[in-house]
């Protein structure tokens, strides 16, 4: 049982405040510490200061201005074996092919059950393979 002093710290990137507080009050319960950005900008701001802390980025694929594959990638340039799970609200093939399947990442659909949400976060922290690393075939 993986029950470290280290409390897991996931940051949680999306435009919809509602996707937000959801998530907060979904997973705090069970122990994760939740940081909130709106934006990829606001993410980035926010992981310059506390990668150290950071254990999973938890990112909507689909945003305005920065993209959620965007992002993890300049995150994980930052701080290689951060964990990435995709959101995804969106049931576009491409989409979901281009930037989660092709790049090996976790993805979540939404809308999405507390048992779901608990269930892709725990996989992700399991999960070895990062999508930076699993370009390789």
């Amino acid at each position: 049982m993986e029950n470290s002093t280290h409390k897991k710290t996931i940051l949680v990137v999306d435009d919809e405040p509602e996707i937000r507080k959801l998530v907060s009050a979904m997973l705090t319960p069970h122990g994760y510490h939740i940081i909130l950005a709106d934006t990829g900008e606001h993410a980035v701001k926010v992981f310059r200061k506390q990668a150290k802390d950071i254990d999973l980025l938890l990112t909507d694929v689909v945003a305005p201005g920065m993209a959620g594959p965007t992002l993890a990638d300049q995150l994980t340039e930052l701080k290689p074996d951060l964990r990435v799970l995709f959101m995804s609200g969106y049931d576009n093939r491409q989409v979901v092919q281009k930037y989660v399947v092709e790049k090996g990442s976790l993805l979540l659909a939404k809308p999405f059950s507390m048992k779901q949400l608990k269930e892709k976060v725990e996989e992700a922290f399991k999960n070895r393979k990062l999508s930076r690393t699993s370009s390789h075939a």
